[in-house]
């Protein structure tokens, strides 16, 4: 509905004022979850609304703009990632810190929620993404495996290598 019953009158972002103030958020702790990231979650973010915005007037012929926007903030986030380890790979090969290594290697916490937050966060983008749609999202391993393009079963071990991880890190009983 939403965007289905305004005119444009040539304006689209006018109309997409109601999706951004509507999806925003989910979006960003969508891309959080993948990119583990807060700047680069944002931009994500920013990018798949300028995406949209470019569709212009064929924005009404999207069926739903939230599903379009996770595909296209899903999409930003996984570029990103690739250029990010294109990047870590280059600067590696140039530098090298001992100290720093160790720093990386190590979860300095004692706070329990920065801990699972750490452990998140070094999960591969794609245990996040399935993690973040199954516990943030309330969704069933259907509708991920549908939205993400992988078969039932791969989002569900995906979501079961998270777990247990974080039980790992954290201990059976907790």
């Amino acid at each position: 509905m939403g965007l289905r019953t305004q005119r444009f009158d040539g304006d689209p972002r006018a109309a997409l004022e109601e999706v951004y103030d509507k999806h925003a958020n989910s979006l960003y702790q969508y891309a959080l979850m993948i990119l583990a990231d807060h700047g680069a979650a944002e931009d994500a973010v920013q990018q798949a609304f300028l995406q949209i915005l470019k569709l212009g007037k064929r924005i009404m012929e999207i069926n739903s703009h939230y599903d379009y926007l996770r595909m296209s903030v899903r999409n930003e986030c996984y570029r990103m990632l690739k250029k990010r380890r294109r990047l870590d790979s280059t600067v590696k090969r140039f530098t090298f810190n001992p100290l720093l290594e160790r720093l990386d290697q190590k979860i300095i916490s004692d706070d329990e929620q920065r801990l699972i937050e750490d452990t998140i966060a070094r999960l591969p983008a794609e245990q996040r993404e399935v993690l973040h749609m199954k516990v943030y999202e309330n969704m069933t391993f259907q509708e991920i495996a549908q939205m993400i393009g992988v078969s039932m079963n791969t989002a569900a071990s995906r979501y079961r290598y998270a777990m247990d991880k974080l039980r790992d890190v954290l201990g059976p009983g907790d």
